[in-house]
């Protein structure tokens, strides 16, 4: 069956200081209903707004991800998110007292555990996702930043980081399934380098930032005298610079810390799309800027899309039944065997191909001066890729034959001429039981919606 939507069994509860501010801040993150996505109330201020976890909510990137409405906001969230898409949540309240979330150990490790424990649990609803169909980047040509996304059947990410330092110059990180997240992402904490400390620290920055939630790398000359003067800000004593130029008597989780946290940053910040992604995203020098934008560039698209989506294929690959496996499954035959090959068939799915000529049959007397496949005759190629769905489920399909029992909710959205090819997709709404079958049919023309409806069918055995 298809994917379906998640959320919080319980609530899960997160206090600390907020990296920035240094304010203490509770944040209660609250099971949601299907479709209501991530959502964030200031519930310290009077009139309780919710800001909802989108790109167009970006307000600053500067030193973290905020996002606000008016003249409220919430910032640093992007660790929480990424927590969230590692277990795979889609809709969940966050009420947080104050304009930070909480930064914890600098990364998203005591988020996931948190969450986790409060239990995940499936919503009765379909997960969407945005499945990347052709490559989409974003480019900051001057300071060497790419992010670019390729078609893939799953989500998984590789970053390149690369600084003007001899400590941390060029660093790779790969995330390849989400399954993963927890594992070789989540405990990647947060860093900066000790030549920026103090100047965060006049811009009133910094105020919750600690040698127990930051990696600050020390890539100069320095002396211990400078080291104990900044070390005062994290009220720290006995700081030293570690082998591998890392301040304090802490070692990394990582060999490539920085790349997998900035990689976490990626992961969190395009949570902000909406919806999962199906796709290979590549970041070059990411920053949540840049990340954003990404992020914001997939929603345009979204928008633009509303409505049904095509199946992402190739209808020149080579089939999963071709003409002949088809003839060997179904009674049809011309004039009357409407589909040509198949491309996808799971226990849930099918989609089918149908390339429509001007010889067809139907043509000479339907519409002969403007030909136009008859509406029916889609609903008939529809039920026939439907038939191979249902027939791929028992051992015998030679033996049994389907026979539709009604058409619901059917739509004819665009009309199917001479030259178009005709893309079915079939799925499942309901198990097959006692031979009934229940599907969502839909039918396309390149990434146009032709027709769609409900059909219902059941298996019969005729031999």
């Amino acid at each position: 069956m298809a994917e379906k939507q998640k959320t919080l069994v319980s609530e899960a509860v997160f206090s600390g200081v907020g990296l920035h501010t240094g304010k203490q801040v509770t944040a209660r993150v609250l099971p949601a209903t299907a479709d209501f996505g991530i959502k964030f109330k200031r519930i310290d201020i009077e009139s309780q707004p919710v800001i909802n976890a989108v790109a167009e909510n970006v307000v600053d990137t500067s030193r973290g991800t905020v996002i606000g409405v008016k003249d409220a906001s919430v910032s640093t969230i992007e660790h929480l998110l990424a927590a969230m898409c590692g277990l795979g949540i889609d809709n969940a309240l966050v009420e947080i007292d104050g304009p930070e979330v909480p930064i914890m150990q600098g990364s998203a490790k005591i988020f996931y555990e948190g969450l986790q424990k409060a239990g995940v649990t499936e919503l009765d609803a379909d997960k969407n996702y945005f499945e990347v169909r052709e490559k989409i980047s974003y480019v900051e040509e001057e300071r060497g930043v790419e992010i670019v996304a390729y078609p893939s059947d799953t989500f998984s990410v590789d970053v390149r980081i690369s600084y003007d330092s001899p400590i941390l110059h060029n660093q790779f990180a790969t995330l390849k399934s989400i399954s993963d997240f927890y594992k070789e992402i989540a405990g990647a904490r947060t860093f900066c380098f000790f030549r920026e400390i103090e100047m965060l620290a006049k811009n009133n920055l910094i105020k919750g930032g600690s040698l127990d939630n930051a990696l600050v790398f020390v890539d100069h000359d320095t002396t211990q005298e400078e080291i104990d003067r900044i070390s005062k800000l994290f009220e720290k004593e006995h700081v030293t610079i570690q082998k591998q130029g890392v301040l304090s008597n802490i070692s990394l989780r990582y060999e490539n810390e920085p790349a997998r946290h900035k990689l976490l940053d990626v992961i969190g910040d395009l949570m902000l799309v909406g919806m999962p992604i199906k796709g290979h995203i590549i970041a070059t020098i990411p920053g949540h800027k840049a990340n954003t934008e990404f992020a914001k560039i997939i929603r345009k698209i979204i928008k633009s899309k509303r409505g049904p989506q095509a199946p992402n294929i190739n209808i020149y690959d080579t089939p999963v039944v071709d003409n002949i496996g088809i003839k060997k499954t179904l009674p049809h035959r011309y004039p009357f065997q409407l589909i040509d090959k198949i491309m996808v068939l799971t226990d849930e799915e099918v989609v089918g191909i149908k390339t429509v000529t001007g010889n067809e049959p139907f043509f000479v007397g339907h519409f002969p001066d403007e030909p136009v496949m008859p509406g029916v005759l889609h609903l008939e190629a529809m039920a026939q890729c439907g038939g191979i769905l249902a027939l791929s489920t028992v051992e015998d399909p030679e033996n049994y034959s389907t026979y539709f029992l009604g058409m619901d909710n059917i739509k004819f959205r665009r009309k199917v001429v001479p030259g178009d090819v005709l893309v079915f997709r079939l799925r499942l709404l309901t198990a097959i039981r006692r031979g009934i079958v229940h599907m969502q049919a839909q039918a396309f023309v390149g990434e146009q919606l032709a027709t769609e409806g409900e059909l219902m069918a059941q298996i019969v055995k005729t031999k």
